[in-house]
């Protein structure tokens, strides 16, 4: 009996039709994995990334709002690439130090800090006020040097959030014109905030003190041009009179427009402050006032007994130098609305924790 032929068919499209069809049901899966992810990545405990402000070696800063109070915010991330083998317990306890103690501050010229922690990919992170305006530096580099009477009363305010920080037993140690800003809030205007507070506590033993100031590696953590000779010496314990030297060569930048020393490398300039004897800053072309020019060089002083007592006694000093006319609010309003009305400023909360413009020095030697 002869057999029926089967019905002839290409087999080729059906199973490629097959293998497609199985194939589209990875990308959606893979797609919805990745999506879940961004979803994730987007937010960070209560608050919701919306955009990034900004981005260096050790990390980014974005824009951020907390889902139910919808109050805006800045988010630091350090990466945990960022920190190393060998320094990350440093890093991480550093950032955990200078958290819990902002975390503490009451003065309204420091940055608030809401909260902080450590993401699920390990990277660091902590949740800040976001602030509206212009870091010092910049604000020099764009428009020039202050008048003596703003410069007053940008310091006292700088000094109010000293105070309160070493009145609780610590001190700052990056005092610089990138971590001061001034700001609008409300109807105040050159409304200041410290920022980036890289803190240490304050313990009675001087050589405890020390050894806390230090990285890892012996070495000394500061910026060069505002470092205090001590906190390169290791002649002096580091306390508050260190910060108050930095506070005079902001002084000095904010009025000149100059450092205090001018150097080509970091250990230059390191050894400048250690041994050399500023001049004062009206030798720069500059009127300055004879007992604000005093007040700045007495910060400057090398042993920190010869400085201002405290950060208090040295805001009553700056309130008693004589100015033909003292800056206030209704001045400092004046010149926003003539040179700062037409920028939108989300600048102090664009750097990242340790990034370059902080300079890691060799001490020259111990105590």
């Amino acid at each position: 009996m002869a057999t029926r032929p089967l019905p002839e068919f290409d087999v080729v499209p059906l199973v490629m039709n097959f293998l497609f069809a199985g194939f589209a049901v990875v990308p959606s899966k893979v797609m919805a994995h990745l999506a879940r992810q961004v979803k994730t990545a987007r937010r960070m405990g209560a608050y919701e990334l919306t955009s990034k402000l900004g981005a260096g070696g050790m990390g980014e800063v974005w824009r951020a709002r907390h889902r139910l109070l919808r109050r805006p915010a800045a988010i630091k991330l350090i990466r945990p690439e960022a920190l190393g083998r060998n320094d990350a317990n440093l890093v991480l306890s550093r950032f955990e130090r200078e958290a819990q103690a902002t975390a503490g501050l009451e003065s309204p010229h420091t940055v608030e800090l809401y909260d902080f922690g450590v993401a699920q990919d390990n990277s660091l992170y902590y949740v800040m006020e976001l602030l509206n305006g212009q870091n010092l530096e910049s604000h020099v580099v764009e428009f020039g040097p202050l008048p003596p009477e703003r410069v007053i009363y940008i310091l006292r305010q700088v000094l109010d959030s000293l105070d309160d920080a070493h009145s609780r037993g610590l001190v700052h140690r990056d005092i610089k014109p990138a971590n001061i800003l001034i700001c609008r809030k409300g109807r105040q205007y050159d409304f200041v905030k410290v920022v980036d507070f890289g803190l240490v506590r304050i313990t009675a033993d001087a050589e405890q003190a020390s050894k806390i100031t230090e990285t890892g590696d012996g070495k000394i953590l500061g910026t060069p041009a505002y470092l205090a000779p001590e906190s390169v010496t290791g002649s002096d314990p580091v306390d508050g009179r260190s910060d108050l030297y930095a506070v005079g060569c902001v002084a000095y930048y904010l009025l000149t427009g100059h450092n205090v020393f001018e150097a080509n490398s970091a250990m230059s300039m390191a050894v400048a402050h250690a041994t050399e004897t500023p001049q004062a800053p009206s030798t720069r072309g500059v009127a300055v006032p004879r007992a604000l020019d005093a007040l700045i060089l007495q910060c400057l002083r090398k042993r920190p007994s010869e400085r201002p007592h405290d950060a208090y006694a040295l805001s009553q000093e700056l309130a008693r130098v004589p100015v033909e006319r003292p800056w206030d609010n209704e001045r400092a309003e004046a010149f926003w609305t003539g040179h700062l009305s037409d920028k939108a400023f989300i600048d102090a909360t664009r750097t990242v924790h340790s990034e370059a413009p902080t300079a890691i020095v060799e001490p020259l030697m111990t105590a």
